[in-house]
């Protein structure tokens, strides 16, 4: 009887001491959950790419640095704004290119209508005016570009913002928003604004502005293969030109050499005729004989009306000494067989 009321005693005190250990290990898991909330609140990473903006009692602050951080939790408020560039489409949605009319119909200054796409890109300048200067600041930046896009669109004619005009229409939107961003202040920036498409509502009307794009690139081509060609003809034509002038020039100074030359002879002449005029006068008249006849035609006409021409003259200036020769060798034949007869 002893032994089993002292087993129930034991019994009876075991559940006693169990309780308050499950309620400790409890309540220590529970302490070192709270430590690790409060420790992962107090700790956060920043990246090389982001600000950091950390609100003490309503009063901001800006973390640039990147790396690990600590702030007081439930006391500091933490914010993270990005330092790259961000950006937005108008007129088509980004992920499946679905046209949004709403954004991109507009009407241009000689009232037609088109279709414009524009990407528009931004960057965080002032991470607290980012946040607290306004309550949506890209939703802000988005209606002021579609306005002064559409106001801008309106000034010009289909032809230049769908062919030529892209490039002063985009200039003009980005002066305009740029200066009203820095009067509303809200700490963001236009980087970039660029028109992605542009075409008329309808496909007839689409097919007409290509044919006229392409007609403008065949006058584009054709003017650069004019002046590719001019500047080809034209260097080649100043070369020729000056080797003209310096044939010229060369043949310009041959020949008055050549007259100071002749004029020179000339004055060496009339110096020998001042002196011997008879003689200087049958020298020349000899000199230009012998230059004319070599080249010389003779026609000589027969008693019969029959001419006979000769030419050229040295055949006979070389007869006329043969028989000459011939002459003198009979003649002093001739006068050996006198001279002889006489003898005898």
């Amino acid at each position: 009887m002893f032994e089993k009321r002292k087993s129930n005693i034991y019994e009876q005190r075991e559940p006693r001491k169990i309780g308050p250990k499950i309620g400790k290990t409890i309540g220590i898991i529970a302490g070192v959950l709270l430590i690790l909330y409060v420790f992962a609140g107090s700790v956060y990473s920043l990246k090389e790419n982001e600000y950091a903006v950390v609100t003490t009692f309503g009063v901001p602050k800006v973390v640039e640095e990147s790396g690990i951080h600590l702030k007081i939790p439930y006391i500091q408020k933490l914010d993270k704004v990005p330092k790259t560039i961000n950006g937005f489409p108008l007129g088509y949605r980004a992920d499946s290119d679905e046209s949004v009319d709403s954004e991109s119909f507009m009407i241009t200054r000689d009232y037609n209508f088109v279709n414009v796409d524009f990407y528009v890109e931004y960057r965080v300048t002032d991470p607290i005016k980012y946040l607290y200067s306004s309550e949506k600041p890209v939703d802000i930046l988005k209606m002021l570009t579609q306005s002064y896009i559409r106001d801008t669109i309106g000034l010009y004619n289909v032809d230049s913002v769908i062919t030529t005009g892209k490039n002063e229409i985009q200039a003009s939107i980005k002066e305009k928003i740029v200066g009203r961003l820095a009067k509303e202040d809200i700490g963001i920036q236009l980087v970039n604004i660029t028109i992605q498409d542009a075409e008329p509502p309808t496909q007839e009307v689409i097919n007409a502005f290509k044919n006229v794009e392409n007609a403008k690139q065949g006058k584009e081509t054709s003017i650069n293969r004019a002046n590719q060609k001019r500047n080809e003809d034209i260097p080649a034509a100043r070369a020729l030109a000056d080797e003209t002038l310096k044939i010229a020039q060369a043949q310009a100074e041959e020949r008055v050499n050549e007259a100071k030359g002749q004029v020179a002879r000339l004055n060496e002449l009339y110096a020998e005729y001042q002196k011997y005029p008879l003689v200087t006068k049958q020298r020349m008249f000899y000199e230009t004989m012998e230059e004319i006849l070599p080249g010389m035609k003779v026609i000589i006409e027969k008693s019969d009306g029959t001419t006979q021409t000769m030419l050229p003259l040295e055949t006979f200036a070389d007869f006329g000494a043969e028989q000459k020769s011939d002459n003198d060798g009979k003649s002093s034949a001739v006068s050996g067989t006198t001279d002889q007869s006489t003898e005898d």
